[in-house]
């Protein structure tokens, strides 16, 4: 059996067809095995299963004799990148790959259905058969339609899906009421202290540098047997507690207060990371390359705090961060402190609407 495609639906076609009974079971993809749209663990766990993953390949032709499909041909191709980072497949010039299978499964991905729509009301489609939509109200060109999740901007998550679904809620609850649906009412945000004492928190900030522990799986032979068994068994007590210890408290940030700061340099040197420095201003990608830690990744911010009685700046690294508290519990005039982040989005309703708006008569 051949299945066709390199999504997460892929992986559980091939799968469960193992456990259907296909004993010679393929994945077979157009893009590189990175470039595939699968999670990283699905592929893994489709693997573990002794499912072979093959890439860059194009399906060419099915064979067939005597009214049965007997196998497929596949061309060869290769990722080539434009000067901006579009890829295309080009074919190698390698011979064609023929495979033998008696069955193909299609898990090529899903499309709009929106021949429903007509095209002349109102709302246009752009090459790709996608609305053609504001991004951040998600109003399509006929202002009262909206669109969301994988029929807005293409297939991402469930968790993308509902953002969606509030968002365009707050945008049709701004429509009805007359207001601009670019007004979007930022979130509420909240930080609040975690400190007890001089070294005590009300959070575990132990740092454990255990490796992720895998999830334990039923034996391969017994998990292959029926397609009801459940693969993973999950942890036990005594291992979720240790998985549990590598939680790095991300919803409590370092707060650094400059006035209080006499830069004694006590935070930089019990950092266990490096990711504190004292330097003096500058254009920010030089400004990553001279710290105690040079940052390379310009997609993480730094953490920059300025007004420094030197006419310095603390520049602070949060991608390697582990939230430990050290800082604060070695700084001796309480310029760092360890405070909880509170997010509380704004939902459709009275609350994101202006003030000024008028009450509506009843």
């Amino acid at each position: 059996m051949i299945v066709l495609g390199g999504g997460n639906t892929a992986m559980d076609c091939c799968r469960s067809a193992r456990r259907l009974g296909g004993e010679d079971v393929k994945v077979i993809v157009r893009s590189g095995f990175e470039e595939m749209k699968a999670s990283p663990w699905e592929k893994e766990d489709a693997q573990h299963e002794g499912i072979p993953i093959l890439n860059y390949l194009v399906p060419k032709s099915f064979q067939h004799e005597g009214g049965k499909l007997t196998g497929m041909t596949f061309e060869k191709v290769k990722a080539v990148y434009d000067d901006k980072g579009r890829r295309s497949l080009v074919p190698t010039g390698e011979p064609d790959e023929s495979f033998e299978c008696d069955q193909v499964l299609v898990a090529v991905g899903q499309e709009n259905a929106f021949t429903w729509i007509e095209r002349d009301i109102g709302i246009e489609f752009d090459k790709w058969g996608m609305p053609k939509l504001d991004e951040k109200t998600l109003q399509s060109t006929l202002p009262r339609v909206f669109f969301g999740g994988d029929a807005a901007l293409g297939p991402k998550n469930i968790i993308w899906a509902v953002a969606h679904g509030h968002e365009a809620a707050v945008s049709i609850d701004k429509f009805c009421q007359g207001e601009s649906l670019a007004d979007r009412p930022p979130p509420h945000m909240n930080l609040v202290s975690q400190k007890m004492g001089i070294h005590e928190w009300s959070y575990d900030n132990n740092v454990v540098p255990d490796a992720r522990y895998a999830v334990p799986l039923k034996e391969l032979k017994l998990a292959l047997k029926d397609i009801r068994t459940e693969v993973e068994l999950g942890f036990d007590p005594q291992l979720a507690w240790k998985e549990a210890q590598r939680c790095l408290n991300c919803d409590v940030q370092t707060v650094f207060a400059p006035k209080l700061c006499i830069e004694c340099d006590a935070c930089v040197d019990i950092c266990p990371m490096d990711c504190i420095t004292f330097t003096p201003d500058g254009e920010e990608a030089e400004v990553r390359a001279r710290l105690n830690a040079p940052s390379d990744n310009a997609s993480q911010d730094l953490y920059v705090g300025a007004g420094l009685k030197t006419g310095r700046i603390m520049a602070k690294d949060e991608d390697v961060c582990l939230h430990c508290g050290l800082c604060a519990e070695r700084c001796p005039t309480g310029a760092w402190d360890m405070q909880k982040f509170y997010l509380e989005m704004t939902h459709a309703g009275p609350g994101c609407r202006s003030r000024e708006t008028p009450r509506q008569a009843a």
